[in-house]
């Protein structure tokens, strides 16, 4: 299992034997990373890897000295269950989830 960052489009993939099992997609908007989005491929549910993705996106932001900014339910819910991630992170506000809708329009 590897945790790598891709672009075009910004997330973080977590891969299995070399195939793609999952994704947290992000905004980066200058101090931020505005994650909005973590699929896990149902061949590969059940395995915890969603939170193993998300813990290496959280940290590997951290060491990029960026913000959290969790619009993404599965990441709030991470950040609510795991502690130690308070200090870089960021309340969902309205011009967070107006740039989302934006991307995704």
């Amino acid at each position: 299992m590897t945790v790598t960052r891709e672009e075009a489009p910004d997330r973080f993939e977590i891969r299995v034997d070399g195939a793609v099992a999952g994704f947290t997609q992000f905004l980066e908007v200058e101090s931020q990373r505005i994650f909005f989005h973590t699929e896990i491929g149902e061949e590969f549910g059940g395995q915890g890897l969603a939170g193993k993705l998300v813990k290496q996106a959280l940290e590997q932001t951290r060491a990029d000295g960026k913000r959290i900014v969790p619009v993404c339910p599965y990441v709030k819910g991470y950040l609510q269950k795991n502690s130690g991630y308070e200090d870089i992170t960021d309340p969902v506000r309205p011009e967070a989830i107006e740039l989302v809708e934006k991307h995704l329009a």
